[in-house]
């Protein structure tokens, strides 16, 4: 795998697909539909979709691609694939919140080992280079010139005061009931993969999700994270989340910085 050419078509994709979904999200109109399993989705989750599908295509024609937009015609059988999220937080999008990212990860052997998310409401983008280091752009995010790069690497968190990301448009009994069982020093809250990215910068220690999310949801972030060694695990049995599954379901999740003292659900 030529990562370096991998890296640089991921990243200008995502910021092709980001200037669609802006151009999309300044109309009066977001012309909402549903699907058949009851989200929403809008012309800017199509259009960001066929950016990064065609130039993924044409860039990679041997690796599988699999993509929420398609993805009744995928199967997990590759053992590597390319998984999108052309727009990770339709929610937040629709209720003009800003925090909607687009998502491009490559999976080999079940781990997500390269990815970028790209917020560009906010003008945040984060990506894993080449190498799989984990690294945060800064400045005027130009599509065929790379700016100035912050390396990225999870906190040293404190069990006894931490600081904990969840789930905007998910927040539920069940995960605070969790995160009481933590000695927290504060909270916050964010939408789509911003979460996993949160943790990477040391921002946060601690993302549980007890909800349903799909595989295309958390690939580019959990690349992210494990990039600034971070880590994601079952809730269940804290064993390593893997990628690949039939029907890309994935069970309820941790994400943290490896010094958290993670608690029994």
């Amino acid at each position: 795998m030529d990562y370096e050419k991998l890296m640089g078509v991921m990243r200008r994709l995502s910021l092709e697909a980001g200037a669609r979904i802006m151009e999309i999200y300044a109309r009066e109109d977001l012309e909402v539909e549903t699907k058949g399993d009851d989200s929403p989705v809008t012309a800017a989750d199509k259009a960001a979709d066929r950016v990064i599908s065609d130039g993924l295509r044409a860039a990679f024609p041997g690796l599988t691609l699999v993509t929420e937009e398609q993805a009744a015609t995928h199967s997990a059988e590759a053992k590597t694939f390319l998984i999108v999220d052309p727009l990770d937080g339709t929610k937040e999008f629709i209720h003009r919140r800003g925090d909607f990212t687009v998502n491009i990860a490559l999976v080999e052997e079940g781990v997500p080992t390269r990815g970028v998310v790209y917020a560009p409401a906010r003008s945040r983008m984060f990506f894993t280079q080449a190498n799989g280091k984990a690294v945060e752009e800064t400045g005027v995010l130009d599509p065929d010139s790379t700016g100035a790069l912050r390396l990225l690497s999870v906190s040293e968190a404190d069990n006894e005061a931490l600081m904990v990301v969840a789930s905007k448009s998910h927040r539920d009994a069940a995960t605070d009931a969790y995160i009481g069982k933590y000695a927290v020093a504060d909270m916050t809250s964010a939408g789509s993969s911003l979460k996993f990215c949160l943790v990477a910068t040391g921002e946060a220690d601690l993302y549980p999700r007890l909800g349903r999310t799909m595989e295309w949801d958390t690939a580019a972030g959990h690349a992210v994270l494990r990039g600034a060694g971070g880590e994601v695990v079952r809730f269940d049995d804290h064993s390593p989340l893997t990628y690949g599954k039939p029907g890309f379901e994935n069970p309820f999740f941790i994400a943290h910085a490896p010094s958290v003292a993670l608690k029994a659900g």
